[in-house]
């Protein structure tokens, strides 16, 4: 069984922040693949589901943490251990400052970076969890951080997130597969990340 984790706030007022692309993109691939209708649970919002790979079905479940970004690691400690999911088998989706826009690397393990969510689960868990990064880019100066990822996509990054997100889910059966690598290569010629964005200040 594999945990797939989004990061993000809860709360329409945080829902199209660049800190929820997380939340996004494991909606999209709940939302394509047909996974159940959400419910709380374990602090939390889940979705229950199967990913169809060459090897056969693979259980899966989506969970969004509700406890705002900075204790996400209560909710994804609480379901691992509930379902005995082991580290190498939770893929946490999140925003990433130090990839360009558009950007998708996955990692496993590693640092943190400053991010808060990461940090949470990293407390918790530990740190050996794959870390699917999704490039939302540096505003410049460290002082601005912080209105960056709380500040809303602008209506000309639709584009490139929303082909983000659908590339996610077209090829998450790759991940479930166990095909990282190939999972990552897949999403990025899904959806290559802009070339040309103007680095705002």
């Amino acid at each position: 069984m594999l945990l797939i984790v989004g990061l993000g706030n809860p709360g329409a007022k945080y829902a199209n922040n660049r800190h929820n692309i997380g939340f996004m993109a494991v909606d999209k691939i709940a939302d394509t693949l047909g996974f159940s209708a959400s419910k709380s649970k374990f602090s939390g919002n889940i979705r229950e589901g199967f990913i169809e790979t060459e090897g056969g079905r693979v259980k899966a479940l989506i969970l969004k943490p509700m406890t705002y970004m900075n204790e996400s690691g209560r909710s994804v400690s609480a379901a691992a251990q509930f379902y005995k999911i082991p580290k190498d088998k939770i893929f946490v989706f999140h925003d990433e400052l130090d990839l360009d826009v558009g950007k998708f690397r996955m990692k496993l393990g590693g640092g943190i970076a400053g991010h808060n969510g990461l940090r949470s689960i990293k407390g918790q868990i530990g740190g050996e969890f794959y870390r699917a990064r999704m490039g939302i880019g540096h505003p410049g100066r460290k002082e601005l951080v912080h209105s960056h990822v709380l500040s809303d996509f602008a209506k000309s990054d639709r584009e490139w997130v929303d082909e983000l997100v659908d590339a996610c889910a077209r090829g998450v059966d790759l991940l479930a597969a166990g095909e990282v690598e190939k999972f990552a290569s897949k999403v990025n010629h899904l959806a290559p990340a802009p070339t040309s964005k103007p680095r705002k200040n």
